[in-house]
């Protein structure tokens, strides 16, 4: 990314952290101005973040806020790329929305939801999208999770246990 824009996004935001590595940028937000923020970059002529390539979490379970929500955006006009990083805590765990500002948020919101637990306020239709609607056992990709299910795999009889019973 171009340096005049990494300057434009600090000069404009100091609540904002800025990370480089690889050549990569990335910006560790509060989640207080995630939406705020995330309209900015997406509406300023000068950065025109149009596309959001993806979102997900990271699961940290050792730290006080264990959530990180990730959004990878793109500029198909200028060509450039950038990183949004906020924490979301256990005990509060919800963001805003940003399918107001990118339509393809809703189905990457929605596995986050699904896969993490992560609630996306003023989400238009925030329900599962890859585990059955009905599911109960939790998150699956949360770090706590056990590795083989929480007990629906005890009464479930495998094929292979099908055919040692014959």
């Amino acid at each position: 990314m171009q340096k005049s824009v990494v300057e434009k996004i600090v000069a404009d935001w100091n609540t904002v952290v800025l990370k480089e590595a690889f050549e990569e940028v990335s910006f560790s937000v509060p989640r207080e101005i995630i939406i705020a923020f995330l309209k900015y970059l997406h509406e300023d002529i000068a950065l025109d973040f149009d596309h959001i390539t993806d979102l997900t979490a990271v699961d940290f379970p050792n730290e006080e806020a264990r959530f990180e929500v990730v959004y990878q955006l793109y500029s198909i006009e200028k060509n450039h790329r950038i990183r949004v990083k906020v924490r979301v805590p256990e005990d509060d765990c919800t963001i805003d929305s940003a399918t107001g500002i990118w339509k393809g948020a809703n189905f990457l919101e929605r596995e986050v939801y699904d896969m993490y637990g992560v609630v996306f306020n003023h989400h238009p239709d925030l329900r599962r999208i890859l585990m059955t609607e009905d599911y109960n056992e939790g998150y699956p990709l949360r770090k706590d999770f056990p590795v083989e299910g929480r007990g629906w795999r005890d009464s479930f009889e495998f094929l292979s246990e099908q055919k040692q019973g014959n």
